[in-house]
């Protein structure tokens, strides 16, 4: 058999930042520093002093594949870890600091971290936790000596010593591309979270498929703010694929409130930026009360939830900033699919460009879907259809770490095996994937399915409602109804007939919620969405009107 002749240079994290630094060097990284002051450095500066931590690194005895842990923001020291850690062959482990301090302690434990290094506002989840952490062996604060806690009940470390004590001079190591570089814990799943370990391979190959025009459209030209943190899924690979472009990085720190962003934006002349629906809810009302205008921002990526409609419209139709619509999982890398227009869609009417902006989009290369219906056997792709979304490829989880939850994977006639990610979909002949539901969250009235997420975009495109989440209770005769739970806006008044009566023309008679039970606040989870778990324990017991 005739093997080709080519080079076998292993893809590498590494190679991320050595290619930005002798390209890119220049390019800014611009953070908003915990300290609360505005940090400048560039790609150079940030490849000098990942060499220096790797050095360190290697003195604290971290050896290969032994994982290194971060509770931090967006900034630059936690974005030279990305590269330290990694890339000298440890294992590099974001942790959610949103999680309750029981669940960290948990999860750090589990993955069996050496170190710890955290931004300072995270000290008391440090000093909480420490003592049920027996297996780190050293906590480290991300800031500089003057900064350093003056007491504190655990033993502390400080970034900026380990920094400037060690030695620039370093040669990442030729590695095997199929070796772990790093990992985050899902919350998308039942019981303890469970590790999504990804490799360096996987990890670039992600990078150049998000990249690419169809997907995220990453240039030198451009100027990224993620707003998703780092400690999501890898802020969605931005930090690899933004370093892979050259593009300049900005980075918010701790204040993702409105105003905060918006500042960002305009002083550092952004133009992609990527994050949550409820992330730009706060943002679009700092810029609506203040009748305010992006100046150079001309896209955002909004994924991790279903995008409103309304605010597709709003965020284009006032503001000419464009919305890609993207879905992915913790165990997909994160990215699987984005809603790019294909030639001929430029053609079409701005209503049947928004009614396909609405869906999730069609797959990245790289990946594959199949949708099953309940007996296993694929369903077409008609646009109609739905059922179980399945998945496939080089980033798509194989099994979780240490093999919790035994083989995810579900085989089909040839044998290969492909990962359930629990929505329910439909996809068109396009390739066009909509999530109607999760599988946990659908309704299904008298046989007929009802999407929650149709409902809730619905509700939230009236201008009295902030958030709307659609649950299932109970019917005697349907089996299961929806319940709209309704937080409204600071100040705005909507009554239960007036939002029923909004869903006229808009969804079947039968598809209209039953009731709608107004709320102070919707629970939200770790990553920003909506907690529907919680909602069905505290509306268990709800009798709807007439039952």
């Amino acid at each position: 058999m005739l093997q080709g002749l080519m080079m076998d240079v292993p893809l590498l994290i590494s190679s991320l930042i050595e290619h930005a630094d002798r390209h890119h060097g220049d390019a800014e990284i611009v953070s908003r520093r915990v300290e609360g002051d505005l940090h400048r450095s560039t790609y150079r500066q940030l490849h000098r002093r990942a060499r220096q931590m790797a050095n360190a690194l290697a003195a604290l005895e971290v050896n290969r594949s032994d994982r290194v842990a971060t509770l931090a923001w967006n900034g630059y020291r936690h974005m030279e870890l990305y590269f330290a850690v990694s890339g000298s062959g440890a294992v590099l482990h974001t942790i959610n600091p949103r999680l309750h301090p029981e669940q960290i302690a948990w999860i750090v434990n589990h993955a069996e971290d050496r170190l710890l290094f955290f931004d300072l506002t995270f000290l008391p989840i440090i000093e909480a936790i420490a003592p049920h952490c027996r297996g780190v062996r050293r906590f480290i604060a991300m800031v500089d000596r003057e900064r350093m806690p003056a007491q504190s009940k655990v033993d502390l470390l400080c970034y900026e010593d380990l920094v400037d004590t060690h030695s620039d001079q370093y040669s990442w190591p030729v590695l095997d591309e199929r070796l772990a570089s790093s990992l985050c814990y899902t919350s998308g799943t039942t019981g303890n979270p469970k590790g999504v370990l990804y490799s360096h391979r996987s990890t670039l190959l992600h990078a150049y498929a998000s990249v690419a025009p169809d997907a995220l459209n990453l240039s030198s030209r451009d100027t990224v703010l993620p707003v998703v943190p780092m400690f999501h899924v890898n802020a969605w690979g931005l930090p690899y694929s933004s370093t892979m472009a050259g593009a300049k990085l900005v980075m918010p720190g701790p204040n993702l409130d409105g105003k905060s962003l918006y500042e960002l934006f305009e002083a550092e002349r952004v133009t992609v930026s990527a994050g949550v629906p409820t992330v730009w809810q706060g943002l679009l009302a700092h810029t609506e009360a203040n009748g305010l205008k992006f100046s150079s921002m001309n896209r955002t990526v909004i994924g991790g939830s279903a995008c409103p409609p309304a605010m597709t419209r709003l965020f284009e139709d006032k503001y000419g900033v464009q919305v890609l619509h993207a879905w992915g999982m913790t165990e997909m890398s994160p990215l699987g699919t984005v809603c790019s227009f294909k030639a001929k869609h430029e053609r079409l009417g701005n209503a049947e460009k928004r009614a396909l902006q609405n869906k999730q989009g069609r797959v990245i290369f790289g990946v594959d879907m199949r949708v099953v219906g309940e007996d296993g056997g694929d369903l077409p792709w008609d646009g109609k259809a739905y059922g179980s979304l399945l998945v496939r490829g080089p980033w798509v989880l194989r099994e979780y770490f240490k093999g919790e939850g035994g083989d995810p994977l579900q085989p089909d006639q040839a044998g290969r095996g492909w990962f359930p990610t629990g929505d329910v979909v439909t996809i068109d002949a396009d390739g066009y994937m909509l999530i109607t539901d999760r599988t946990k969250d659908v309704i299904k009235s008298g046989g007929e399915w009802i999407s929650s997420i149709e409902i809730e975009n619905i509700a939230v495109a009236h201008p009295a409602v902030a958030m709307a989440a659609c649950i299932a209770v109970r019917h005697p005769k349907w089996d299961e109804r929806p319940l709209l739970v309704v937080m409204r806006k600071p100040g705005a008044e909507v009554s239960r007939e007036q939002l029923l009566a909004f869903y006229e023309g808009k969804v079947a008679k039968w598809q209209v919620p039953d009731d709608v039970m107004f709320v102070e606040s919707i629970p939200l989870g770790a990553t920003g969405k909506m907690l529907k778990n919680r909602l069905r324990e505290q509306f268990k017991d709800y009798r709807l009107p007439g039952t």
